[in-house]
């Protein structure tokens, strides 16, 4: 008799301990749902979630690292057609997005928001290689830029005029942000003007209604779409801004993202997982088809503008903006990474490194938020034979010069991620240890019932 209550309680142990298993089993479903809606509601911009605590604020710095190409050869250059030689200094550092989002606008009829961007910099002396009064010599960017504006004539007397040259002595300073130019009589620099501007206004979708749009931009400007480049899919604005993406990444899909310093949309391509701060990420980085010429990336073809210095469109590697900028800009990756090769071949000083200089973004694949990243880019502007202006006649084909390339990186910081994983990932982390904590607690409870009954039996055995 106490032998069948005892097989019976065991029963009923290995029983009660399968229910526990079973009940884990059942509940992974209930929980993935909860975890889904936890972070679903987190990941909506609007009051009182973790994205937006972190949307409008703007306590991670943001940094700008200029590298500026010093043309070590100007006269040989000029005088006998020369390559020109290149030496890269650098970096100075500017902290820039430090300033909140203005004029947060919620728009509840379509679920976005909208606001301006500030754009603001401020020379930081302890992350760069000197001050922002080095000299480096440079293409003169009016000469270069008359150079596609103007007729030759008036170019070449305008130089004359000025006593000026195709490359001049500047500031650190003036060339970022600009200097009074004797032929243009106005303010010239690659990023003027930048302080006291807004980039904007932005519309986003906030997620509330539909979790696979939070962040993607709705308009740009007040559009839906740019109108640099004639033609309907190059002037789609397609994706975020990329600070964030809707949550639960799928690894095997690119992220999308419209960047206005390119004036068009592009992707990033998953690479591999990594370890920041103790949160995994995913590093997504642009491809190489990104700015690949129209014969191996068609898609490329409407980005084509110009004809006879892309030689027939078979040019990859440069973007030419000036049709949004309003001046002869070609945007690259740092030292034409991607690039046709006489590119590079063309000056003398640069090595293109996938290390150093391609785009990637770190993204947390559960939330969508990027926590790392590292926007890569190089201006440059073109120059060409002339047989009219003085400075160019013994220039033997056109030319792309390298000005200056960037590095807009910003990071999580350690108590950004500690507060990350305390708010947020701790709750997913707590609901999956719950689960496997059911079914782990029903499976020992099984093998300790089993145990047991093995060795009441064998007890038994000895008694009889």
């Amino acid at each position: 008799m106490g032998c069948c209550n005892t097989l019976c309680g065991l029963k009923a142990g290995i029983g009660a301990g399968i229910a526990v298993a079973i009940l884990g089993i059942i509940l992974i479903p209930v929980g993935n749902n909860i975890i889904r809606e936890t972070v679903t509601k987190e990941s909506v911009i609007e009051p009182g979630t973790t994205a937006w605590d972190n949307w409008v604020s703007a306590d991670a710095p943001v940094y700008r690292q200029f590298w500026l190409f010093d043309v070590q050869n100007p006269l040989d250059v000029v005088e006998n057609g020369s390559k020109p030689k290149l030496v890269e200094k650098g970096p100075y550092t500017y902290k820039t997005r430090y300033l909140p989002k203005e004029n947060i606008t919620a728009i509840p009829e379509n679920h976005t928001i909208s606001f301006l961007l500030p754009a603001g910099a401020i020379f930081e002396p302890s992350m760069s290689v000197g001050s922002e009064e080095d000299s480096v010599t440079s293409l003169n960017l009016a000469v270069a830029g008359g150079y596609k504006l103007f007729p030759p004539w008036v170019l070449e007397a305008a130089i004359k005029l000025n006593n000026v040259s195709l490359f001049q002595r500047r500031t650190v300073r003036e060339i970022l942000w600009g200097y009074k130019d004797p032929i243009l009589k106005g303010t010239v620099g690659l990023f003027f003007p930048y302080n006291g501007t807004y980039d904007g206004p932005y519309s986003v979708f906030t997620g509330k209604d539909d979790i696979s749009k939070v962040s993607i931009i709705d308009r740009w400007k007040g559009e839906k779409k740019v109108s640099f480049w004639n033609n309907t899919y190059c002037d789609m604005i397609n994706g975020t801004d990329g600070s964030s993406f809707s949550p639960f990444l799928d690894k095997k899909k690119p992220l999308y993202f419209f960047s206005p310093d390119i004036s068009r949309s592009v992707s990033a391509e998953y690479e591999r997982s990594l370890n920041l701060k103790g949160i995994e990420v995913y590093r997504f980085k642009l491809p190489p088809l990104t700015l690949a010429s129209p014969a191996i990336n068609p898609d490329n073809q409407c980005f084509c503008t110009d004809s006879v210095v892309t030689k027939n469109c078979t040019l990859a590697g440069v973007l030419d903006i000036s049709s949004s900028s309003g001046q002869p800009v070609y945007i690259s990756l740092p030292h034409f990474l991607h690039g046709s090769p006489y590119l590079v071949e063309d000056v003398e000083g640069l090595g293109p490194s996938e290390e150093h200089h391609v785009t990637f973004l770190d993204v947390e694949p559960t939330t969508g938020f990027s926590l790392r990243f590292a926007k890569r880019l190089q201006v440059n502007m073109m120059y060409g034979p002339s047989k009219i202006i003085t400075v160019l006649k013994k220039v033997k084909d056109y030319t792309i010069l390298p000005i200056v390339w960037l590095n807009e990186t910003a990071a999580l910081d350690d108590e950004t991620a500690d507060r990350f994983k305390k708010e947020l990932l701790s709750r997913v982390d707590m609901l999956e240890t719950v689960q496997f904590t059911l079914i782990g607690l029903g499976s020992a409870a099984s093998v300790l019932c089993i145990v047991a009954h093995c060795l009441v039996s064998r007890n038994n055995n000895k008694l009889v």
